[in-house]
């Protein structure tokens, strides 16, 4: 019973289940934060918007990076090795306030 008492409910909306596609990321960071602005670029578009901000402390974004690695292994554990390929249209992008670009 022990164990109910310290589950952690998380709803899902509807509006959220469905997720915004994003074929970019910038990663910034400060002394006390990570911000990973997650951007969606169209071809032969000029400009492009900021679709979901997330900010997070240190320690969860070095959380989130292992979870991250952990399931890219199992991915391609079950997929194969996953192929990046440089993409010619995306132009180098300023960075914001002492962070790099992922």
């Amino acid at each position: 019973m022990e164990d109910q008492d310290n589950q952690l409910n998380i709803e899902l909306s509807a509006e959220i289940a469905e997720g915004i596609y994003s074929n970019l990321a910038i990663i910034s960071h400060s002394t006390s934060e990570f911000v990973v602005d997650f951007i969606r670029i169209m071809p032969g578009t000029p400009k492009a918007n900021v679709k979901s901000r997330i900010i997070l402390t240190p320690e969860h974004a070095k959380r989130l990076m292992f979870a991250l690695q952990d399931n890219i292994s199992k991915f391609e554990t079950q997929n194969g090795k996953i192929k990046i390929a440089e993409n010619p249209f995306i132009p180098p992008m300023p960075m914001g306030f002492g962070g790099g670009e992922a």
